[in-house]
C-alpha cells in the first residue's frame, strides 16, 4: 500500500544529452581520491600520511569534532599525496591503487543483531558516511536516533540519474540496507517512488511507499520531510541516498566495506552519454572519454546536476555521494544582442523571454548567466519554484543578514542549498542563492549545534 502525494510548484528542465540506459564498467583508475568538503560540516584530522599503505576500508580521516565520523579508503593502494589549498586547507587525499587488501569486519546474524551493534559496525567501517542527518544535512552522528529515515528513489534534477535503472541487479542487497536500518528505529522507513513507478521498490519489506507527483524539486528529500515527517524543533531525520543504502545492505552481508558507485554520466556535447559502474573517488578522466570533447577546457564538468552540483576539473575526482556527473559547455561567448527577447530562442526560459516554451523538446544549455547580478528582487518569483510552506526570499535575506532569531523561524532547519538550485536558475536578480542558504547553515551549527 502507497500514499500519493502532489506537489504543484517548481519545473523540470528537459536538457538534452541525458544518459542513456547502458551501463558499461569503466576502466579503473590509477588513482583515487577523497575531498573532505564532500562532506559538510566536517573539518578533517588525518589518520595517515602521504607514503603510507592503506587497505579498502581503512579509515583515513576523522572529523576533528567527532572521531565517530571517520571516511574510508575506497581502494587498497598508497597514499601518494595530500594537496592542501590556502592555510593548508586539505583539498584532495590522492590515492593510488595497488595491491588487494581489505578490512574485514565479522558481522553477526541480521535476525539477532541489536542496535547498538549496527550502530557499532556503522561507525568502524565508515559507512555511517553514507548516511546524512537533517537538519543541516552533516554525516549523521551514532550518539542520536532520527524519528525516521528518508530514501528517494524519485529523481527530477535535470540529467539525474535514475535509481531504478541503478539498483535493478541490487535488490537483495537494498532489501538488507532497509531492513538493518529500519531495525535500527524499529519502525519502516520512508520510501519514495515516482507516481507512476510499478517498480521492485514496490513488493520491498520494512517500507513505507510514498508515490510523489511532481516537477523538480520535488525529488529533493526536504519537500518530502516537509510533507510526511515535518521537523520540530530539537527532532533530526536522516536521509540515505539509493545506492548508498544498498552499500550498506552489501556491508551487511559481506563485512566489507562497499564503495561502488553507478553514476550517469550526462550532457550533449558527450557522443555517447551513459552510465559506469565505478568506486567512490575514481578519475573523471575514466568516465568522459577526451575523444569525444574537442577541448576539455571548453566544457564545465560537474560532479552532480547541473542546478546544485560542483565545479570540478577534468583532471578531478569523483565526488563521495555523487550519481551524477554533467558536461555541459562553457558559456565563455557572449551572444549578439542577447538583451532582446525572442531572438535566442533555444534558450530555457521560465520568465518566457524566447519561445523555448512554447516550442518544447529538449534543450542544450552551456554556463552563461545571460547577464549579472541586479539589484532588484521581483516578489513572489522565488515561491513559484519552491514547493515549501518556507519564505525562500525572506530566509535568504536572513542568511545574509546572520539573524540567527529570523533563521530558526523561517526554516532554516528543513532545507539544504540543492533546494534552492531552481530558485538560482529562474531568479531574475540571479543572486547566489545556494551559497548564501549555505553560509546561513554553516553559521547555525558554529552557533547552535
Amino acid at each position: 500500500m502507497s500514499t500519493d502525494i502532489s506537489i504543484s510548484n517548481g519545473a523540470n528542465l528537459n536538457l538534452k544529452g541525458l544518459a542513456s540506459m547502458d551501463l558499461e564498467v569503466a576502466k579503473k583508475s590509477l588513482n583515487y581520491a577523497l575531498n573532505p568538503d564532500d562532506f559538510f560540516g566536517l573539518t578533517p584530522r588525518m589518520l595517515v600520511k602521504e607514503g603510507d599503505q592503506v587497505s579498502l576500508g581503512q579509515p583515513i580521516f576523522h572529523d576533528k569534532s567527532d572521531e565517530s565520523i571517520k571516511i574510508a579508503s575506497p581502494v587498497s593502494g598508497k597514499i601518494i599525496e595530500i594537496v592542501r589549498g590556502a592555510k593548508r586547507k586539505i583539498l584532495n587525499i590522492v590515492i593510488k591503487r595497488e595491491g588487494d587488501r581489505i578490512v574485514n569486519f565479522k558481522i553477526p546474524a541480521l535476525s539477532n543483531i541489536g542496535k547498538d551493534k549496527i550502530l557499532e559496525l556503522l561507525v568502524e567501517s565508515c559507512s555511517l558516511a553514507f548516511i546524512r542527518q537533517r537538519p543541516y544535512n552533516i554525516i549523521a552522528r551514532p550518539d542520536r536516533l532520527p524519528k525516521s529515515i528518508f530514501v528517494s528513489i524519485h529523481s527530477t534534477a535535470p540529467y539525474a540519474a535514475d535509481y531504478a535503472f541503478i539498483l535493478k541487479n541490487r535488490m537483495d542487497e537494498f532489501q538488507t540496507g532497509v531492513d538493518v536500518m529500519s531495525r535500527l528505529i524499529d519502525k519502516p522507513i520512508n520510501l519514495s517512488i515516482p507516481h507512476n513507478s510499478e517498480s521492485d521498490f514496490t513488493s520491498l519489506q520494512n517500507v513505507d511507499i510514498y508515490k510523489i507527483k511532481g516537477a523538480h524539486p520535488s525529488g529533493n528529500e526536504s519537500f518530502q520531510i516537509n510533507r510526511i515527517d515535518p521537523l520540530n524543533s530539537g527532532e533530526i531525520v536522516w536521509v540515505i541516498k539509493p545506492e548508498d543504502l544498498a552499500n550498506i545492505g552489501s556491508f551487511f552481508k559481506t563485512g566489507i566495506y562497499n564503495p561502488k558507485r553507478t553514476v550517469a554520466v550526462s550532457g550533449d556535447s558527450l557522443k555517447y552519454p551513459k552510465y559506469f559502474d565505478t568506486v567512490i573517488g575514481s578519475s573523471i578522466s575514466m568516465l568522459v572519454d577526451s575523444k569525444q570533447l574537442s577541448n576539455s577546457e571548453d566544457y564545465r564538468f560537474i560532479n552532480g546536476d547541473p542546478l546544485s552540483g560542483t565545479k570540478v576539473q577534468y583532471s578531478d575526482f569523483l565526488g563521495f555521494y555523487n550519481n551524477t556527473l554533467s558536461v555541459i559547455k562553457e558559456g565563455n561567448q557572449y551572444r549578439m544582442l542577447g538583451w532582446l527577447p525572442f531572438l535566442y530562442n533555444s534558450v530555457p526560459s521560465f520568465s518566457k523571454t524566447s519561445f523555448s516554451w512554447l516550442l518544447g523538446g529538449e534543450k542544450k544549455v552551456n554556463t552563461n548567466l545571460n547577464g549579472e547580478e541586479r539589484a532588484i528582487v521581483v516578489t513572489g518569483e522565488m515561491e513559484k519554484y519552491f514547493p515549501m510552506d518556507i519564505l525562500p526570499m525572506q530566509l535568504i535575506k536572513a542568511c545574509m543578514r546572520g539573524d540567527i532569531e529570523k533563521m530558526e523561524s523561517l526554516g532554516i532547519y528543513e532545507v539544504v542549498p540543492e533546494d534552492f538550485g531552481l530558485v538560482d536558475f529562474s531568479c531574475t536578480s540571479k543572486i547566489e542563492a545556494q551559497e548564501i542558504v549555505k553560509s546561513g547553515i554553516q553559521i547555525m551549527l558554529k552557533e547552535v549545534g
